[in-house]
């Protein structure tokens, strides 16, 4: 049993609602109920207006009214905040965000008929020194899960789900554990070209603009000057997409971000890079392909050729696994709702 302890749930049958419960929460820390219920309970307010609930704090006790499946999400939702703060984590509100998807989402996979309480969502998790993160949709979960257990994943979906930023937390992870000896980073440089020849520089140089995301994603999972220090001893390589041909990579955690901008030819010389004892993973999105006009993607292509095939995973997120503002969901829907409208309008035309 969590710290947080299940006092009452009675279905309230005298206002005529018998879908209508009413739980009560006892957290065993006052410092800790503090931090979950947030400044001015900030985050018991969030909790209230995603899921159409009552929430009262009197001290360390919380009294959660509202349908009895609501009700029920936000306690799942407030107990997997808890846990993450008893292991020294602070929460934010995108972290309340990410626990009411998850609660939700396990409804979805609660199917047999039960007489006992629910138990907590188990949110899976990328720990390394400096940072923990925990899955905040059921799409990242699914994602972390296949990164701990295949050798090619395939992260699919719009900006601002966290595919990029998960995979780079991975790689971190596995070169920190010693399971890997090395992490390479790859991104189409300059779509449909990469002229890389045409800036100042050295390679490193070149391209430390367009890898701009995964260095912030490094930086957040390790500290700097370890960062910087395994970036000058080749332990973290910039290895843009066009350099890669040639080569056996083993013993690496090998991200190819931007997939989209790589052809067909790109693609296949880049997968068939994998070497021994090797994890690779591939994030893009097919909806902001920027190769010149009638150039198929290479990832279209490849999600296409290796369906099926056997140790490969592929993850799709939509926008309601975008962790950003919530304002980014709303626009990727806008952009999602005018493409399929444009796309209606070409067929009849």
């Amino acid at each position: 049993m969590s710290a947080a302890e299940l006092k009452n749930l009675p279905p309230n049958q005298s206002s005529g609602a018998s879908d209508m419960a009413h739980i009560v929460l006892t957290f065993d820390n006052n410092k800790l109920a503090s931090a979950l219920y947030g400044q001015f309970d900030e985050n018991l307010a969030r909790l209230e207006q995603k899921l159409g609930v009552d929430i009262r704090s009197r001290g360390n006790q919380l009294t959660i009214k509202g349908t009895a499946s609501a009700a029920e999400q936000a306690r799942r939702a407030l107990d997997n905040l808890y846990g993450i703060l008893q292991k020294g984590t602070d929460i934010s509100q995108s972290d309340v965000d990410g626990a009411v998807r998850m609660a939700i989402a396990a409804d979805d996979q609660l199917t047999l008929p039960t007489l006992e309480r629910k138990g907590k969502v188990s949110a899976a998790q990328i720990a390394t020194r400096k940072k923990t993160i925990y899955a905040r949709s059921l799409n990242q979960d699914a994602y972390m899960r296949a990164l701990e257990r295949s050798e090619l994943v395939f992260g699919i979906g719009p900006a601002g789900t966290g595919k990029t930023f998960l995979a780079v937390a991975h790689a971190a992870m596995l070169l920190e554990r010693g399971m890997v000896e090395r992490i390479v980073l790859s991104r189409p440089a300059v779509e449909a070209g990469e002229r890389l020849g045409f800036l100042p520089g050295d390679m490193k140089e070149k391209v430390d603009p367009y890898l701009r995301p995964l260095y912030d994603a490094l930086y957040d999972m390790m500290p700097a000057d370890k960062v910087e220090r395994a970036i000058a001893a080749e332990v973290i390589e910039i290895a843009p997409l066009a350099f890669m041909r040639g080569r056996t990579l083993a013993h690496a955690a090998v991200i190819l971000d931007e997939a989209q901008n790589t052809t067909p030819m790109q693609m296949k010389m880049f997968l068939t890079r994998l070497g021994e004892n090797s994890r690779m993973i591939v994030t893009g999105d097919p909806s902001q392909i920027d190769l010149p006009p009638n150039t198929k993607s290479g990832l279209v292509e490849a999600l296409r050729i290796l369906d099926g095939v056997t140790g490969m995973v592929t993850v799709r997120f939509n926008e309601g696994d975008v962790v950003r503002h919530p304002l980014v969901a709303e626009i990727v829907k806008a952009y999602d709702r005018d493409g399929k409208l444009a796309r209606g309008l070409g067929a009849e035309s």
